[in-house]
C-alpha cells in the first residue's frame, strides 16, 4: 500500500477523532505522512495536542482557501523532504552495513561481531584504535548507520588537519565579531551533530588546551561558541579514532587522562592487514569489482603472479594502501586481466617478516630498511607476548623505558596485539 504524502482530515470522525487516530498510528509505528486537521470547534488543548503528535497544521473551519492551499503545499514539501531523508538514511545503512568490514579471518569476524553488538547500544563515547589505513572511518560509519541514531547526522572532522584555533571554531562555532573575519554567527560541529554522532578522527593529535574543552562538552553535554556567553545543550554521541598509543600519551603528559578515561568507555581495536593476510583475496575481489564497475570495465582475471606479490607484501599502509594499489591496476590495465606491472609495491613493505621458532628472518637484499627491521622486531615481540610491553622488552633484552620509546617512535599500537 502506498503511503500518502499528507492527510487532510476533519477533527471529528464517525467513530472517534483524528487526534486519537494519529496517536494510535504513531504507537503502531505506521507511516502516516503529514497531517492537516480541520475543526469547527478549535480549542487550545486540542491544538497543543495536535502539534505534540506531529500534525503539520491545525485549521479552524470555515478554512480560508489561501491558508488551506499554503498548508497543503507546506505539508507536501515536508513529506517529500522526510521521504528523501528516510531514503538517504536507508541507502547509507545499506552502504555501511556490518558486512562491509570485509574478510574471512578470525580477526575480521571478531571485529564485525563487535561492531554489530556495539552499534545497537546507546553509547555516549567510544575509541577506535588501529594503524593508519585499517578502516577506522569505515567502522565509525558502520556504528552510526546501524545504530539508534542512524536517522541523525554524522559529522566528521580530522583533528590533525586543522590548527588549534581553527579547530576550536569548527567544533564549537563562533559568534559574530568573535575574531577577525568572523562576520556572522556560525554553528559548530557539535551543534550540527545534535541528535546524531560526532566523529573526531586523529584525536591523539589534539592540543591539550582544546582537550579540556572537549572534556567539558562531553561531560556537561553543553558547548559555548567562541565569543559567546551562553551554554547550548547538545545530544551527541562521540566516536574518536587514533593510531597512537593513548595510554603512553597519557603517561607522557601529551593527552589528558580524564579525557582518555571519559572517551574510552568502549574501545574497538582494528587489526592491521598484516595480521589478517587471509582477507586479501576477499578485499581484492571486492575492490576490483567496484572499480571496474565505476569505469565500465570488465576485469575477470587476476594472474597468479599478482596474488603472489600481494600475499608476500607487508602492507604498511594496510587496507587503504591495498585499495589504492587495486584502483591503479584497474585504471591502467588493458584487457580483462589485472596487469602485474601496475602493482608497483613500495620497498618499505616488499618483504614480510618470516619466523621460524625463536628466529625472525629478513632478506638481505636492501628491500627492508633498518628502521623497518626494528619496527618488525618490536611488533613480533609484542605479538608473541600478546601486547605485554614489559615481557616483550625482556624478550628483546631492552628496558621497558627503551621499549616504550621505540613503540612511540614507530607509532605502534600495542592494543592490536
Amino acid at each position: 500500500m502506498t503511503t500518502p504524502s499528507f492527510c487532510l482530515a476533519d477533527m471529528n470522525l464517525p467513530d472517534g477523532n483524528s487526534l486519537d487516530l494519529i496517536d494510535e498510528l504513531t504507537n503502531s509505528a505506521s507511516i502516516t505522512g503529514e497531517w492537516i486537521l480541520l475543526t469547527a470547534y478549535g480549542s487550545i488543548p486540542d491544538s497543543v495536542r495536535a502539534l505534540q503528535l506531529g500534525a503539520q497544521d491545525f485549521i479552524e473551519k470555515p478554512a480560508d482557501d489561501a491558508r488551506l492551499d499554503m498548508a497543503v503545499q507546506r505539508a507536501a514539501r515536508s513529506a517529500k523532504a522526510q521521504r528523501r531523508l528516510t531514503f538517504a538514511s536507508a541507502s547509507q545503512a545499506a552502504k555501511y552495513s556490518v558486512e562491509h568490514f570485509i574478510g574471512r579471518s578470525e580477526r575480521a569476524r571478531e571485529t564485525r561481531h563487535m561492531l554489530a553488538q556495539i552499534a545497537q547500544a546507546e553509547f555516549s563515547a567510544l575509541v577506535l584504535r588501529g594503524e593508519t589505513g585499517t578502516g577506522k572511518g569505515l567502522a565509525a560509519r558502520i556504528l552510526h548507520y546501524n545504530g539508534p541514531r542512524a536517522d541523525g547526522p554524522l559529522v566528521e572532522v580530522n583533528c590533525a588537519a586543522l590548527p588549534e584555533e581553527l579547530l576550536e571554531s569548527e567544533l564549537f562555532g563562533h559568534e559574530a565579531g568573535a575574531f577577525t573575519g568572523a562576520k556572522s554567527r556560525r554553528e559548530g560541529l557539535f551543534e550540527q551533530a545534535d541528535g546524531g554522532t560526532l566523529f573526531l578522527d586523529e584525536i591523539g593529535e589534539m592540543a591539550l588546551g582544546l582537550q579540556a574543552k572537549i572534556l567539558r562538552a562531553v561531560e556537561d553535554r553543553t558547548v559555548r561558541r567562541v565569543g559567546g556567553n551562553r551554554e547550548i545543550a547538545i545530544d551527541v554521541n562521540i566516536i574518536t579514532a587514533t593510531n597512537r598509543d593513548l595510554e603512553a600519551e597519557v603517561a607522557d603528559g601529551r593527552f589528558r587522562s580524564d579525557l582518555y578515561h571519559r572517551l574510552s568507555i568502549l574501545q574497538i581495536v582494528l587489526p592491521s592487514l598484516a595480521h589478517r593476510i587471509e582477507d586479501i583475496e576477499d578485499l581484492v575481489n571486492t575492490f576490483v569489482a567496484d572499480f571496474a564497475e565505476r569505469r565500465n570495465q570488465r576485469i575477470d582475471k587476476i594472474p597468479q603472479e599478482v596474488w603472489n606479490q600481494l600475499n608476500d607484501y607487508g602492507w604498511p599502509g594496510n587496507v587503504r594502501e591495498l585499495r589504492n594499489v587495486i584502483e591503479r591496476c584497474v585504471l591502467l590495465s588493458r584487457g580483462n586481466a589485472l596487469e602485474t606491472k601496475w602493482l608497483q609495491l613500495s620497498d618499505a613493505g616488499s618483504a614480510r617478516t618470516t619466523t621460524d621458532g625463536d628466529s625472525v628472518c629478513f632478506p638481505l637484499n636492501g628491500t627492508v630498511k633498518l628502521d623497518e627491521i626494528e619496527k618488525r622486531m618490536i611488533e613480533e615481540a609484542l605479538r608473541r607476548e600478546h601486547g605485554n610491553v614489559t615481557k616483550a622488552a625482556g624478550l628483546l633484552g631492552i628496558s621497558r623505558q627503551t621499549m616504550r620509546y621505540r613503540i612511540e617512535k614507530h607509532q605502534i599500537d600495542t592494543a592490536t596485539f
